[in-house]
């Protein structure tokens, strides 16, 4: 007798935190994350991080990666995978259960390089242009986001005309709307678009974030909150302009 029961592996989108790693013992990098968790300790408590090898000469051996795991430890911080690597260091990151993970950006970077597949290869039914148009359809949310609820819009721009509960969370490929109270977190240029900007009527976030740089509450000086606010990469750096104004 076949008994058939249903799926119970789903996909889902979780907020990761990347370590970027030069040496792995390199003694400056316990302090930096020392002073980074003490900002902020409740944020980074048992957070799930990923160790960026792009910059980094060492990680060829298990030794390596079961140091880098004590020290992230230490702070509570929980390894969950590496990104980056090269074929010696992914390895030894597998030796101590380590998963390899290959960031938004370099795939989108990637997939900008490939040519396209020849033309009796594509599908009759799905051209190419129509397909770019509707992944860059910006999504619109007029219902309370609360806590708990998390909003991902793929390949575009997220608005959202109510409020936004702490707890919640609000990604987008594209720029991020609120106009209402933000109050969870906004990751916008969730892609690696740098251009993306976050704005919000009443500025009074967990969390915000463009193109991997971020900001906790902790570190958003108070002049910036409870008014209109934007959130923009500025020569590298998350930087917070009042109201609607542009640089």
């Amino acid at each position: 007798m076949t008994v058939m029961m249903a799926s119970r592996v789903q996909g889902g989108i979780f907020t990761l935190m990347v370590v970027r790693i030069g040496d792995p013992y390199d003694p400056t990098l316990n302090r930096e994350l020392e002073e980074q968790v003490a900002r902020s300790p409740g944020f980074f408590a048992e957070a799930p991080v990923v160790l960026d090898l792009k910059d980094c000469l060492g990680c060829t051996a298990v030794a390596d990666f079961t140091a880098l795991k004590q020290l992230l430890s230490r702070h509570r911080l929980i390894p969950v995978g590496v990104q980056n690597a090269s074929t010696l260091q992914m390895r030894a990151a597998k030796a101590v259960d380590l998963a390899p993970f290959n960031g938004a950006q370099s795939h989108a970077r990637r997939a900008a390089v490939e040519p396209a597949p020849p033309a009796v290869e594509r599908a009759p039914r799905a051209p190419a242009e129509p397909r770019v148009a509707a992944a860059s359809r910006p999504r619109l949310v007029t219902q309370p986001v609360r806590s708990g609820t998390q909003i991902y819009v793929r390949g575009g721009d997220l608005i959202v005309v109510a409020p936004v509960s702490a707890g919640a969370e609000l990604i987008a490929d594209g720029h991020i709307h609120v106009y209402g109270t933000l109050r969870g977190r906004a990751i916008a240029g969730a892609a690696g678009d740098r251009d993306a900007r976050i704005f919000a009527h009443r500025f009074e976030p967990e969390l915000v974030s463009v193109a991997g740089r971020y900001l906790v509450s902790d570190a958003i000086e108070p002049e910036h909150l409870n008014r209109e606010a934007q959130v923009a990469l500025i020569d590298d750096r998350l930087t917070i302009l009042p109201g609607w104004s542009r640089s």
